[in-house]
């Protein structure tokens, strides 16, 4: 049995996407057919869309989603249907040297479901990150959904399959921000907003915001940043470090992906700190740092990668602090939009006016 749904597909590398009617499978062995409730809209689908990450069209776009499972394949015991579950898209594998070794968020085998969904003229589709959730279902593996507690607005709980999770993460899982820290965030959107508000959660005393738009640092502000800098008026080095007493912070959180902004991490960062890289460059990109500043001031210098989670430990965890009043999901949901209103998100992302638009099904 196959499924028609509504769904938003990019054609063709800077075309504008259309909402088409696609063919969705139902879930073979390890598969999960999932009715997609929220879904935010990602700056990665707008890279997908424009050939940043490679030329595979057509593309089905949306990856950042919650939804209800609606059937499920052979052989899958971990979710049901009727569950609610955020969508991930590192299923891990269990098996690889990563997971073996009990570091399964470093998995390095992750999977996606091995059926295709398509076009009606039967073309295949590309999944966005092997998910593809601008749509009323979509196919997954079943290891990409993690079931959370259903009292959680979808909207909000489906950032955490991507955006949220990898600024959250940066902080607690990779940076490892601990109880009096100093951290200092580079970069604003959404994922550097995460990162304050998981350094605030874990127990940071100085949380520093850097950005060059002021809007986003008010909002860093609501998330938890006790003080904001605005690089555009002052050195952010050299605010960050009178900030921390000369020394610089603890941990320092790049959230934008560009040479410039790591070497402010990496400079701002106290000796033998942390600095994280959670900002994505582009291929060509080339970061210079004499070899003796990073011999001679320490510490750790790290990439996460998603946030270094693990989707079954991390995603429950967070909706129960979210549902307790201890996490503000919420504020990260800048509007709720329709399918398609999805090409008039991208061009809001653009302009830098919202944290996240939300499709909401």
């Amino acid at each position: 049995m196959t499924h028609q749904v509504r769904a938003v597909v990019a054609r063709g590398k800077g075309a504008p996407v259309s909402l088409e009617t696609i063919i969705v499978p139902d879930p073979g062995p390890g598969e999960a057919l999932v009715k997609i409730e929220a879904c935010g809209v990602c700056h990665t689908d707008l890279h997908y869309r424009e050939g940043g990450i490679n030329d595979d069209f057509p593309f089905l776009l949306g990856h950042e989603a919650a939804g209800v499972v609606e059937s499920v394949g052979e052989g899958v015991t971990d979710v049901a249907p009727g569950d609610f579950v955020i969508l991930n898209w590192r299923a891990v594998c269990g098996q690889c040297r990563a997971c073996l070794r009990g570091q399964s968020w470093y998995c390095f085998n992750t999977h996606n479901a091995k059926q295709k969904m398509t076009l009606l003229d039967g073309t295949e589709l590309s999944p966005a990150l092997g998910i593809g959730a601008f749509a009323e279902k979509t196919l997954v593996a079943a290891g990409q959904c993690t079931k959370v507690d259903p009292n959680a607005s979808a909207a909000a709980a489906g950032l955490l399959g991507c955006g949220v999770m990898a600024g959250i993460g940066a902080a607690i899982n990779t940076g490892n921000v601990g109880r009096g820290d100093s951290v200092a965030v580079i970069g604003c959107g959404g994922v550097g907003a995460a990162a304050i508000a998981g350094s605030n959660l874990a127990g940071a005393a100085k949380v520093i915001a850097v950005d060059i738009d002021d809007r986003k640092l008010e909002t860093a502000k609501k998330l938890g940043a006790t003080h904001t800098v605005n690089s555009k008026d002052a050195d952010a080095v050299e605010a960050i470090r009178e900030l921390t007493g000369g020394f610089g912070a603890d941990v320092v959180i790049e959230a934008v992906g560009r040479p410039e902004t790591y070497k402010q991490a990496f400079y701002a960062r106290d000796l033998a700190g942390t600095v994280v890289l959670v900002g994505v460059p582009t291929p060509e990109m080339k970061l210079e740092l004499p070899l003796l500043d990073v011999f001679g001031r320490g510490g750790a210098l790290k990439s996460s990668w998603y946030g270094d989670c693990l989707p079954s430990r991390d995603f429950p965890m967070l909706i129960d602090l979210y549902l307790q009043g201890r996490l503000d999901l919420d504020a990260f949901v800048t509007e709720t939009i329709a399918l398609d209103e999805v090409e008039k998100a991208f061009e809001r992302m653009h302009h830098g006016d919202v944290l996240r638009s939300v499709v909401v099904l």
